[in-house]
């Protein structure tokens, strides 16, 4: 029987289905919410008690600087610097003071071993107007506010992302996977230098759960309030343009949404600092020649233009297989899939490869954990596939746990095999991408059943 009409499996099915009493499914909850604890807080015992240590002696050893390390501080200094003393926050002389709190001095070309990162003011202007409430208070209070509100924006985008996909898990189920999430290195990373990627994933979830339930309008505002990043924002603004235009009637509430918000933001950053638009163009040049403009891609393979054919590959065949996927409702799983594909594409090919950027691959790990059914019914190469992607997955934890573990035998020992949890990095997102790929390939073949894979057979109702 159908579970209040929603289009999910009721319990009974899904105890029919797993072949496992109400009893014994609870117990197998409460392990998987005993080791999401077990491996999320070895990670953060790692984090701190491993990997900073390391960076901070490694930084010694080579006088490297390490001030506050926050990358909310320099956008948070140049929008203070912008608003309560109009002066220039792309300007020579706000980047020297954002040198001096974020690496504690500014930056000496004259020393080798100096970061080459400038930590210029590197954002569209328009930031600063979601960051003007905080200008008024010291630095360390907003450092300790933006801490607990980039962690519970994480948790936050679990709960919005199995939304999407139309996946409604257990509270047990649901409350390992935020832990989880809280406790993978990416988020680990991302929440400990106050990274803004977290927050604009968050905002992209927001999004997408509010095009989901039928709220087409506030999905556009938090799309538009997510182009504060906008190398990370624009693959979603696509998508969403392209399903929008596909139905146009029915759907343009999203546009006007996302285009009131732009308006909004592009003529209230015109108005603050006009011609901000040339000085930002001026501070990414700058950005990308100190960061090597860097994609997973280009680092996996590094080869001359090699990464930058597979991520055009990767694009092409992305947007075929979602261009046939542009008529699916937005409640639906096949329209939540297409967009777990999306931000898997994202991760891959943008030009940033840093690790709290994997947040975003969040919908499609998801996705994946409730297809395992599909995946292991595939050939002998999609298993193997699948099997590799959950052991990349996974890595991050088995070394977190080691090296926690060996931490308290041998200090040294751990502090010298501090990059055990890095080892899949770069291979994850591809792999991540390859497989929900072939999902949506197949979901566009109609090759199988969505009974196989845990799709729900209806839509769940919008505003559920």
């Amino acid at each position: 029987m159908d579970a209040g009409g929603i289009g999910h499996p009721s319990l009974d099915e899904s105890r029919s289905r797993s072949g496992f009493s109400s009893h014994t499914l609870r117990k197998i909850s409460q392990l998987g919410l005993l080791i999401a604890l077990l491996c999320a807080g070895s990670m953060w015992f790692y984090v701190q008690r491993v990997l900073i240590p390391y960076e901070k002696a490694d930084a010694a050893t080579h006088e490297r600087p390490r001030g506050n390390l926050s990358d909310l501080y320099p956008r948070w200094l140049g929008a203070r610097e912008l608003l309560l003393h109009h002066r220039n926050p792309y300007s020579n002389d706000i980047t020297g003071e954002i040198q001096k709190g974020y690496y504690g001095r500014v930056l000496d070309p004259a020393r080798p071993n100096d970061p080459r990162d400038e930590q210029g003011f590197a954002y569209p202007l328009y930031v600063v107007l979601l960051l003007a409430p905080l200008i008024g208070f010291p630095f360390h209070a907003v450092h300790i506010f933006f801490y607990w509100l980039l962690a519970g924006l994480t948790a936050a985008s679990v709960l919005l992302w199995l939304r999407v996909i139309q996946w409604r898990l257990p509270p047990l189920a649901t409350a390992a996977a935020v832990i989880f999430a809280l406790g993978s290195f990416p988020a680990v990373q991302g929440i400990k230098l106050q990274q803004l990627s977290l927050l604009v994933a968050a905002l992209l979830a927001g999004s997408a759960a509010c095009v989901a339930s039928g709220f087409l309008f506030c999905g556009g505002v938090l799309l538009g309030l997510a182009m504060i990043k906008p190398q990370l924002a624009w693959p979603l603004v696509a998508w969403f343009a392209v399903w929008a235009v596909s139905d146009w009637r029915v759907r343009r509430k999203l546009v006007v949404g996302f285009g009131m918000v732009m308006v909004l933001l592009l003529g209230g950053a015109e108005i603050i600092l006009p011609g901000w638009w040339r000085m930002f163009a001026g501070a990414v040049g700058k950005y990308h020649r100190y960061t090597q403009n860097q994609s997973v891609l280009d680092e996996l393979v590094p080869w001359g233009y090699s990464g930058k054919v597979l991520a055009a590959v990767a694009v092409l065949a992305g947007a075929f297989f979602l261009w046939k996927q542009r008529d699916k409702p937005a409640n639906t799983a096949d329209f939540g899939i297409a967009t777990a594909l999306v931000m898997a594409l994202t991760v891959m090919v943008v030009p940033m490869y840093a690790p709290y950027n994997q947040v975003l691959v969040l919908p499609a790990i998801l996705a994946l954990a409730r297809d395992r059914r599909f995946f292991l019914s595939r050939p002998r190469g999609v298993r193997f596939l699948y099997f590799v992607a959950v052991l990349a997955l996974t890595w991050q934890w088995i070394a977190s746990l080691s090296l926690s573990a060996a931490y308290f035998a041998s200090p040294t020992w751990a502090l010298a095999r501090w990059w055990w949890p890095f080892v899949a990095t770069f291979a994850f997102p591809v792999l991540t991408f390859l497989l929900i790929f072939l999902e949506v390939q197949a979901l566009g073949a109609g090759r199988f059943s969505k009974r196989e894979t845990g799709i729900p057979t209806k839509a769940l109702p919008a505003g559920a």
